[in-house]
């Protein structure tokens, strides 16, 4: 007799977790939560390579101001009077040349102007 009711109350045991355990399974894979775990996993990863990104422009930074140091980029320009920088030089690229009466477009023909 209590081997029967042994028996039959860890098979009604078992049965209610195998129950509880499919009935969350099914839960989990409804179309909403389906979105919201697609959604939680995007927003975790937006996450990731905002970190990622943050990582690579610190470290960036840094390398940049090691090779300024080494190369003597930091140092002030010596002082020299009277230097200024030259004028900008203008191009046929520019647009249309006017003349009086006359417009006429000049046509460049560099290939790396663009680039």
């Amino acid at each position: 007799m209590f081997r029967r009711t042994f028996w039959f109350t860890a098979g009604a045991a078992a049965g209610v977790w195998a129950t509880t355990k499919v009935n969350r399974k099914l839960k989990q894979l409804t179309p909403e939560s389906l979105a919201a775990q697609a959604a939680n996993k995007a927003v975790e990863t937006g996450h990731r390579l905002k970190d990622f990104a943050l990582d690579v422009r610190a470290n960036m930074l840094q390398r940049e101001a090691e090779l300024g140091e080494a190369l003597g980029l930091d140092a002030p320009p010596p002082a020299e009077a009277g230097r200024e920088l030259p004028a900008p030089r203008r191009g046929n690229a520019l647009g249309p040349r006017t003349t009086p009466g006359k417009t006429t477009y000049s046509i460049s023909y560099n290939r790396n102007e663009d680039h």
